[in-house]
């Protein structure tokens, strides 16, 4: 762990303790998740217990006293059957360097701590793990689990430098990621074989882990939002939709791009592809401190709804399409979600949550885009068959959808493009991804 993550751990820990000072934190490390037999699945820390310490292993826990101003980190205990097979964890001297704790303890003396420190306390802050702990030291302590949840929400949604250079890292990697598997995919492959060169850059710029997930769905499964088996072969004329992010020390990149099978765009693959990057590119361009979240997602159904107008898709005035929520049958998602160390990270609760617009004078959330902040920007034009087909669906929109029309673009599957921003005080967001997204930049890549 290198020190500036080290201060970045030590700086959370400090505003954690500020916004609750009133009682005792208690978090414990995310236990491992049995896979099978005796086999655990790939460890992954949890995302408080990780920004809060940097710590990436089992077996550690965190104590905050925020009225005597101290910081105590428990660490692993270890045996020789743990250093046999699975190897070493560091002492506590070895902790305190590690992690910038200077109270390091053993884990087994943490029930006493909880004792000694939960006397007196008003209220203890603990996480699901943690709280059972508390109880059997300290059964008369109230715990308060909504109000730690509720801190560390609105804590994390602001990225500091530290996070946003992971980020950075974990950008730099889905990039080299999606670029091979333009450069891979060709009639014939399996959508895992495209999914193997993808992961593959993934390791060998550093990320040993996906940020979720890859989503790598060929012609009609790009319309299934959270497709996953990746088993269906790719087929000459098909676009291939990939949605995917390398995780670097927990932070998570989230990166769609949507290209041709077979290196170029047919003339209906290319005018939807086209609707969808104008509609990117506006709200891109608008992401600024300040900004009304709900507006995002407005001015991508307009331009949508403009867009698929032109296209004859849709029929009608642009605030008629928005109003009656005829666009969304074709973009029935929001514009887009906080990023982090979750891939649908931190929102602040109701006070920052991106939110969806609903129509004039309805925004249900006031809240503003802030410096630091790190978002994706995700529209998308999906032909969706359950959709398109719904007899009330077709009742309620008829005469603002082409039904019949849209019909011949079912095989097209979807089409999303979504690129990872950080939000500045002044000027033009910070864009992070850096793939190619413009017809004749995608067409150069997938022919490389």
């Amino acid at each position: 762990m290198d020190s500036i993550r080290r201060e970045a751990a030590k700086s959370h820990r400090r505003a954690l303790r500020r916004r609750l000072p009133d009682g005792l934190i208690v978090l414990c490390a995310a236990p491992e998740a049995l896979r099978n037999g005796d086999v655990s699945h790939p460890y992954r820390q949890g995302s408080d217990f990780l920004w809060l310490t940097g710590v990436e292993a089992p077996g550690y826990a965190l104590v905050l006293d925020p009225r005597r101003g101290e910081e105590i980190l428990f660490v692993p205990k270890l045996t020789q059957r743990h250093a046999v097979w699975l190897g070493h964890i560091p002492d506590l001297r070895e902790s305190r360097a590690a992690f910038g704790v200077r109270d390091v303890r053993p884990i087994d003396t943490l029930p006493a701590v909880l004792r000694q420190r939960g006397r007196g306390q008003a209220a203890a802050f603990a996480d699901a793990l943690s709280s059972r702990l508390l109880r059997r030291a300290n059964p008369k302590t109230r715990i308060d689990r909504a109000a730690l949840r509720d801190a560390l929400d609105e804590l994390r949604v602001v990225k500091d430098a530290a996070e946003i250079a992971l980020l950075e890292k974990a950008s730099a990697a889905t990039a080299r990621g999606h670029a091979a598997a333009m450069r891979a995919a060709r009639p014939g492959l399996v959508e895992y074989q495209v999914q193997a060169d993808l992961e593959r850059e993934f390791h060998r710029a550093g990320c040993t882990q996906v940020g979720y997930g890859s989503i790598v769905a060929a012609g009609r499964n790009s319309a299934v939002l959270h497709y996953h088996q990746n088993d269906a072969r790719l087929r000459a004329g098909d676009l291939l939709l990939i949605d995917a992010g390398a995780e670097y020390h927990g932070y998570t990149a989230d990166v769609t791009r949507t290209f041709p099978v077979s290196g170029r765009f047919t003339k209906r693959q290319r005018d939807v592809y086209e609707v969808v990057l104008a509609a990117q590119d506006r709200c891109i361009a608008r992401v600024r401190a300040g900004l009304p979240t709900p507006e995002l997602q407005y001015e991508a159904e307009r331009v949508l709804a403009e867009g698929l107008r032109g296209l004859r898709l849709l029929r009608g005035t642009v605030d008629e399409l928005v109003e009656t929520k005829a666009v969304r049958i074709l973009f029935p998602h929001g514009i887009g979600h906080s990023l982090g160390l979750d891939v649908h990270d931190a929102e602040g609760g109701r006070k920052h949550r991106l939110a969806r617009y609903r129509g004039p004078g309805k925004l249900r959330f006031r809240a503003r885009l802030q410096e630091g902040f790190v978002i994706t920007i995700e529209p998308g034009v999906y032909f969706i068959p359950a959709l398109l087909d719904d007899p009330e669906i077709r009742r309620a929109q008829r005469g603002r959808i082409d039904f019949d029309r849209a019909a011949a673009y079912l095989p097209m599957g979807g089409v999303r493009i979504e690129d990872d921003v950080v939000v500045r005080a002044d000027g033009p967001p910070l864009n992070l991804t850096r793939v190619p997204k413009t017809v004749a930049a995608v067409e150069a890549a997938c022919r490389r």
